[in-house]
């Protein structure tokens, strides 16, 4: 939508189940979060259990449903997405260096609180991809190396093959900040990308890697990185493959791939290409991977927009 000055970043904007479980969950009605999240395909169950986990006073509230029903997924996978997330929260998404270590102390222990709900659930349910999804969070953050990483991931590509949500969680992972290396990252990105089925989203990992490798490597001379005939002929394969495809749809991760293309097409000076990313998403954006340029992430889409539109007009 050309002209607009809207930039909308809540998730349930563009994913309607993710506004029905959250108003469920502030009813504290869960047999209508049941009933939602029972009617989703995996990817989009993972999803919407992830976009919820911040939402205030769950802990008290699913420990009661386990505890009147211990074996119920969901709400073991909520349950750890929300201790995660409230550790997450007071680690905050600063770099290692500039993390206290109380803060860290605190980080580990709310993480620590997640893996044992998930352990639990992971034995009860060992199909479920939600499951492993959070607990790629976990392994991250308590540090348990790549090799876990990646068997936690193998678990959740079993119970679902190319399951998106854990294969973001996987590539954060791969990254040198964590517990991996670029060569590692990239390859994972683009692996995924080529396994799962053309119009699919999963191009979004080969862009979030490129853009985790600018931002996150200060020996990259940027220019000369975008310049590169082989990485810029990656990132429009990607694009052919995900959002510009003939049978790219609407589904999970829809948003996230557009933000993401609209992103490294303004970082690569391509109008055009930017301009069908923002066309693409109308008034809608993810806040990553914009939050890993600037804090303000609404003000740097409006911006990249309107000059991404100067020239489609």
């Amino acid at each position: 939508m050309i002209g607009s000055t809207d930039v909308v970043l809540d998730a349930a904007a563009a994913y309607p189940e993710i506004a029905g479980l959250r108003a469920a969950l502030r009813r504290r009605d869960w047999p209508a979060c049941r009933a939602l999240l029972d009617q989703l395909e995996p990817t989009a169950r993972s999803a919407a259990l992830q976009s919820c986990a911040g939402e205030l006073g769950l802990e008290e509230f699913l420990r009661g449903v386990l505890a009147a029903d211990v074996t119920d997924a969901a709400a073991a996978a909520l349950l750890g997405h929300h201790l995660i997330h409230v550790g997450w929260e007071i680690r905050s998404g600063q770099y290692a260096k500039h993390v206290g270590a109380r803060q860290f102390d605190r980080f580990h222990d709310w993480l620590r609180r997640a893996e044992l709900v998930l352990i639990d659930a992971a034995a009860r349910h060992p199909k479920d991809p939600a499951i492993w999804t959070a607990r790629l969070l976990t392994a991250r953050g308590l540090q348990l190396g790549l090799a876990e990483a990646r068997r936690r991931l193998d678990r959740a590509v079993a119970a679902q093959p190319h399951h998106l949500p854990a294969q973001l969680q996987f590539l954060q992972s791969a990254c040198p900040k964590w517990d991996g290396t670029w060569e590692v990252a990239h390859e994972f990105a683009r692996d995924a990308m080529l396994a799962a089925p053309p119009g699919s989203p999963h191009a979004v990992l080969v862009v979030h890697a490129h853009v985790e490798h600018i931002v996150g490597d200060d020996d990259t001379d940027v220019v000369r990185y975008l310049a590169d005939d082989t990485i810029r002929a990656g990132i429009y394969e990607a694009a052919h493959r995900s959002i510009w495809h003939p049978e790219f749809r609407r589904g999970p991760g829809w948003v996230q791939a557009f933000t993401a293309f609209a992103l490294i097409f303004t970082m690569l000076d391509d109008r055009r290409s930017a301009a069908t990313a923002f066309a693409g998403l109308g008034t809608l954006a993810a806040e990553y991977p914009w939050n890993q340029i600037g804090s303000d992430v609404s003000a740097q889409i409006r911006e990249a927009r309107a000059w991404a539109y100067e020239e489609a007009v």
